[in-house]
């Protein structure tokens, strides 16, 4: 009789690629985004406390500054680190009312999730229509 090789299950350390094959719920992509726009908020932090810094300054370099922001490139960096700073929020609302046990079941948890990206984003298309000058 053949014997029918198989290929042993591979344990170990799980490498980037294998990641993709798994589907995350929409709670893990929110998570994901919590962690990713807190990064974001944090590694430009202090060239936003530069800028902040300078524009406080003396009238011209607020002039100055004010001149770059009129800038479609840097409207659009202003747009993605309001989404970030008000996605940041939601969702940390949301961890504070898991840390308080509501909302830890998967339909809760599901519908909370959906509220997050529902709220941040509808939050982040005000600033930009702001931003850009519709109202």
């Amino acid at each position: 009789m053949s014997e029918v090789v198989r290929a042993k299950p591979r344990f170990g350390v799980m490498r980037l690629i294998d990641a993709t094959g798994y589907r995350l719920p929409l709670a893990g992509f929110v998570s994901i985004l919590h962690r990713a726009s807190g990064m974001l908020m944090f590694l430009l932090l202090p060239f936003i406390l530069y800028l902040l810094d300078k524009s406080l300054t003396s009238e011209s370099t607020f002039a100055e500054l004010q001149a770059l922001t009129s800038g479609v490139f840097v409207k659009l960096v202003i747009l993605a680190l309001s989404w970030a700073y008000l996605h940041h929020f939601c969702a940390g609302v949301r961890h504070l009312f898991m840390d308080l046990h509501y909302g830890l079941n998967k339909d809760t948890a599901r519908q909370s999730a959906v509220s997050v990206l529902v709220i941040s984003l509808s939050l982040t298309a005000l600033v930009a229509l702001k931003l850009f000058g519709v109202f």
